[in-house]
C-alpha cells in the first residue's frame, strides 16, 4: 500500500511500538503537526544519513511512521509524545517552499512475532532492566518472549551508531535482527 506522509528527518530511528517524546519549534514542523493532528495523526519519522535535523537532510529510505498519542504547547515549544506504527519504505520524496519534506512511501507490513529462541533469553534479561529505568517506557506494552519486540526495543535504547540502528530497522527477519543486536554489543564502540 503506498500513501503520502509529511517526513519528519531526525538523528534517531523509530521502530513500530517504540515511543519517541520532541520538542518542537520549527515553523515547517509545528505546522505538519497541526496539520497531521486534523488528519490522519500520522508522520514519517527517518533517520538522517547526512546533512541536519535543522536544513536540508539526505535520509536513509526506510522509516517509521509516527502516531500522536499525546502533546502540549508551552513557552513557544510544542512537545508531542508519539509512538512508532507502520515501517516503510521511500519510494519518492520532494520538499515543499517552507522546507518540509513529503514522501510517497511503501508500507513494508508489521513483523510477525517470533518467539525469542533460548539462545538470546539474555537479551531479554538485559531489556527488562534497561526498560525499568527509563519512565517514557512506563506505559510502553512488554512482550519479552517475542524475538520482534525484543530486537526493537534493545535497538532503540542501546548506544549504537544511527546506521547500526538503521541496519536492524531495515532487516525484516527478527532473528537475523537479534543476532545483528548481539553482534553490536560486542564491536559497536559505547557513544557519548
Amino acid at each position: 500500500m503506498t500513501r503520502e506522509l509529511p517526513l519528519f528527518p531526525l538523528q534517531t530511528v523509530l521502530f513500530p511500538g517504540g515511543p519517541l517524546d520532541l520538542r518542537i519549534f520549527e515553523p515547517r514542523y509545528v505546522d505538519m503537526v497541526a496539520s497531521v493532528l486534523r488528519g490522519d495523526n500520522r508522520f514519517g519519522v527517518v533517520a538522517i544519513r547526512a546533512g541536519s535535523e535543522v536544513g536540508a537532510a539526505e535520509t536513509f529510505p526506510v522509516g517509521t511512521s509516527a502516531e500522536i498519542v499525546d502533546w502540549e504547547a508551552t513557552g513557544g515549544l510544542l512537545a508531542i509524545s508519539t509512538l512508532g506504527r507502520e515501517s516503510f519504505r521511500i519510494e519518492d520524496t520532494s520538499r515543499r517552499r517552507d522546507g518540509l519534506y513529503v514522501g510517497r512511501v511503501a508500507l513494508l507490513g508489521d513483523l510477525p512475532a517470533t518467539p525469542l529462541p533460548a539462545e538470546h533469553a539474555k537479551l531479554a534479561t538485559l531489556l527488562r532492566g534497561l526498560l525499568a529505568q527509563l519512565p517514557i517506557y512506563a506505559t510502553v506494552a512488554t512482550a519479552y518472549e517475542d524475538a520482534t519486540w525484543v530486537g526493537a526495543r534493545l535497538t532503540e535504547i542501546l548506544p549504537f551508531t544511527v546506521p547500526l540502528k538503521q541496519a536492524v530497522l531495515e532487516t525484516r527477519d527478527p532473528l537475523e535482527r537479534l543476532e545483528r543486536i548481539a553482534a553490536g554489543l560486542r564491536t559497536e564502540p559505547a557513544r557519548a
